[in-house]
């Protein structure tokens, strides 16, 4: 039964690492440029997404394996776990994690600078004439890539040196949980080092584009529903564009009878018309594409599709405006639990001993994981939903040197050079992600999941404690405990002890991590009230990227316009009363 177990978790995550897989494909194909499309950026890119999503998402399989060895119920272990089972369990887990750690360390600073070169190198002209051979290519790239190498080098010296923790005085290092979590060996002192560095950085990244990009994705999606519907633009530019060539004839005519040439206060209204022509002749152009005009039965039958679908999209984007908020509470509340009741303070990195501060998508996570696979799908949604919210944070802001933006993100119009640069930049995020989930999002449920020991007396020394007659002795197991009988049931999760180890080795780390978090909770609270009552550019300003024209209203006064707009599309039919004999009737008044 215990094997049966342990193999269904193993092949619920292989599917979904398959189901990832197809996820970065998307993500590749839907960001990256059709007209510079590079075979080795997609499949190295596809590759570093996936390999990144999987390792954030081995959590839930890291909590679930060492969850499956007790018995929340009576707070003991099963029969078969016996400690040799449990070792077993740890050393694969283990064994997979660094696995994929090194794996993403490389793809970060060898692999994908590597590719960048690769691509940079090509040269079409010489390669059609022949004097640019794979080989020279290959060495080409190559020679840039010794830089990254040497870094990856030096990381591993620096940390295969580099004093840990000696200041071990007043922190509680006495206590067993802490002289476990202190690192003697030197190569996974290295390691760790190296990756608690890359760590950093990516937390750094995140608390800036993934608060903003959380905030952003809900209005993402409640504004990809149009403020104005296709047939309306239509109707509308076609008025416009009459109104504006009437203008025209009547300046020209108005000059017929002199010598040709016109004042100069008519000239330079003549010529902002006919930009302004050119400007509705686009737009016009654009919206008879959005109509459906000229497009076979499928994409027709599609557009309307996505038309019925749209107010799902406007809904899903008030709900996970509440999820949002409901996971911005949850991480401040353990932020303040962290900040205020931790045991060792900036020693450790604030780790916490004991959950005092209840934290409600915590609590919700730890009683679903009593039900494997529920837990592990919320998980996924959660991650996914952090993995959004990055692309939308790189896509905003862009992938900028201070001040200077050198790449832009869009769809569609992504160069192979920016698609490599933001892979690095989520596989930095994806470590970062990798604490906030287990410090921040849900501390408890990411240590020991839903994991329970007996807290009762014992009868006779040497005995497991028996708590089916006082279930009200079962308690939550924790990092700190004194009763001897958590020690030999609770086992806390690899990734917690591995991130836990980091904080406490280098504690400086552990410190950036932890404030970090506060960044990324005030960066978020400023871009959702500023996204929120700023007033978002029309449809038009998307169609026509050089029209520079603000809605009227902000975003919530506009959604039920967005709801009409919608209607239209379904209908295929204008409204009566268009904008433009609304603008018209505010003249009027």
């Amino acid at each position: 039964m215990a094997l049966i177990q342990v193999a269904l978790i193993w092949v619920v995550y292989g599917v979904v690492v398959a189901l990832l897989a197809l996820v970065a494909a998307i993500f590749v194909y839907v960001y990256q440029s059709p007209r510079e499309r590079s075979a080795t950026v997609t499949i190295v890119s596809i590759f570093a997404i996936t390999s990144l999503l999987a390792t954030v998402l081995l959590l839930p399989v890291d909590v679930a394996l060492v969850s499956s060895t007790t018995s929340s119920k009576l707070g003991q272990r099963k029969e078969w776990a016996t400690q040799q089972k449990v070792d077993d369990i740890l050393l694969t887990l283990k064994i997979v994690y660094y696995t994929l750690f090194s794996l993403d360390a490389l793809l970060c600073l060898v692999v994908l600078p590597f590719t960048y070169f690769w691509y940079e190198e090509y040269d079409e002209v010489a390669t059609e004439e022949g004097t640019q051979t794979i080989g020279k290519r290959l060495w080409g790239a190559f020679k840039y890539t010794i830089a990254f190498i040497l870094l990856v080098v030096i990381l591993f010296l620096v940390g295969f040196f580099v004093p840990v923790a000696r200041d071990r005085s007043g922190g509680h290092y006495d206590l067993d949980f802490f002289k476990n979590l202190l690192t003697e060996n030197h190569g996974e002192r290295s390691l760790t080092f190296s990756l608690g560095l890359l760590m950093t950085i990516g937390t750094l990244i995140y608390a800036i584009y993934t608060g903003a990009g959380l905030a952003l994705l809900p209005v993402a999606l409640i504004k990809s529903a149009p403020a104005i519907s296709a047939p309306t633009l239509t109707a509308t530019t076609a008025s416009e564009l009459e109104r504006n060539r009437e203008r025209q004839h009547q300046l020209e005519g108005r000059n017929l009878g002199s010598d040709g040439s016109l004042p100069a206060k008519d000239r330079r209204e003549l010529d902002a018309l006919v930009r302004e022509e050119r400007t509705l002749v686009r737009r016009e152009r654009l919206a008879a594409e959005a109509s459906g005009e000229n497009h076979s039965f499928l994409m027709k039958a599609w557009m309307k599709t996505e038309a019925i679908f749209r107010p799902i999209k406007l809904i899903g984007g008030l709900l996970l405006i509440l999820v949002a908020i409901f996971i911005w509470v949850s991480m401040l509340l353990t932020g303040i639990d962290k900040a205020k009741n931790s045991i060792c303070k900036s020693h450790c990195g604030y780790v916490l001993g004991h959950t005092q501060i209840f934290n409600p998508l915590n609590w919700i996570l730890v009683k679903s994981a009593k039900v494997f696979p529920i837990d592990y799908v919320l998980f996924l949604l959660l991650v996914l939903l952090f993995f959004a919210s990055s692309v939308v944070g790189i896509a905003t802001v862009g992938i900028r040197f201070l001040w200077l933006k050198i790449f832009t993100i869009r769809k569609g119009h992504t160069s192979p050079q920016a698609l490599l640069m933001a892979t690095v930049m989520l596989i930095l995020i994806a470590l970062a992600i990798n604490y906030s989930m287990a410090m921040m999002v849900a501390p408890q449920y990411s240590h020991f999941g839903p994991q329970t020991f007996c807290d009762h007396p014992l009868r006779h020394p040497g005995e497991q404690p028996n708590c089916t007659d006082h279930p009200n002795h079962i308690r939550p197991c924790s990092e700190v405990t004194d009763n001897p009988a958590a020690k030999n049931v609770c086992t806390p999760s690899v990734i917690s002890t591995f991130l836990d180890r980091v904080t406490v080795n280098f504690s400086f780390f552990g410190v950036v991590d932890f404030w970090a978090q506060f960044v990324f909770l005030a960066v978020f609270l400023i871009v959702f009230i500023t996204s929120l009552f700023r007033t978002p550019k029309l449809d038009e300003y998307q169609l026509d990227q050089d029209a520079e024209e603000d809605e009227e209203e902000g975003l919530l006064a506009s959604t039920g316009r967005r709801f009409g707009a919608t209607w239209q599309d379904i209908t295929g039919r204008a409204s009566k009363r268009t904008p433009a004999h609304r603008d018209e009737d505010d003249e009027d008044e």
